[in-house]
């Protein structure tokens, strides 16, 4: 709306892309969200590859590409990826390159898929725009590794969201409703070592998210009106 307009153009925010990464259940996904709808003229985000079956509501194409991990592992071959990991069992990954599918491309789902490329990356920042990207630790390793290189044009902020603790982490886990016991012990380990890599200092800054809208005030400040702090929290 018009609004959202204007307060878009009112900011000036720092455009270099954002990892957003974090244990499942944090929040992650509603926070990107949010951010999505109230900045549709200024923030991207790219949509990943995925092993795993859709959840309840989610959209082919707009929450994930759902292939199968033959297909995860051709695409792998063909160093489709920016970064990729096995989370819980499942690949995940952020394809390189970005452009309008064939109808061949779609109903075969071994071509990369309007994924995020380091070129797209580079041309969505000139255009102005900020990408979002949803990532798990090893991607974020990944990335960072990325980040080093010599040459390297990406150089993105990362940002880590924390649970207020992990017994709530737990609970938001379990109220899912979406995975067996062992499922749920699985996150639950992977969600400690992913706690315990945040405490390296790797992020650019850490928000805990104790409420959704204070939690969401604190990303949207960060993206749109802080220069990146060593150590910030």
């Amino acid at each position: 709306d018009a609004l959202t307009i204007a307060r878009n153009q009112v900011l000036s925010p720092d455009r270099r892309p954002v990892v957003i990464s974090g244990p499942s259940a944090v929040g992650k996904s509603s926070l990107c969200q949010m951010l999505l709808d109230a900045h549709p003229g200024t923030l991207v985000t790219s949509v990943s590859h995925t092993t795993r079956k859709p959840r309840p509501g989610e959209v082919e194409g707009s929450s994930y590409y759902y292939v199968t991990r033959d297909e995860f592992e051709a695409l792998i071959i063909k160093n489709t990826f920016i970064e990729y990991a096995e989370f819980n069992g499942n690949l995940y990954g952020t394809s390189k390159w970005c452009g309008k599918r064939s109808e061949t491309q779609r109903l075969q789902k071994t071509q990369c898929q309007n994924g995020t490329s380091k070129q797209t990356i580079i041309d969505q920042t000139a255009k102005g725009s900020v990408v979002l990207l949803d990532i798990e630790m090893e991607g974020v390793k990944q990335m960072r590794q990325e980040q080093l290189k010599a040459g390297s044009q990406i150089n993105p902020r990362f940002l880590f969201i924390k649970p207020p603790s992990f017994a709530v982490l737990e609970a938001r886990l379990r109220g899912r409703g979406t995975e067996d016991e062992g499922s749920v012990q699985r996150r639950l380990a992977q969600a400690r070592a992913e706690l315990d890599y945040a405490e390296t200092g790797v992020h650019d800054k850490i928000i805990v998210n104790h409420d959704l809208g204070e939690a969401y005030q604190e990303l949207e400040d960060f993206i749109f009106n802080k220069s990146v702090v060593d150590g910030q929290r």
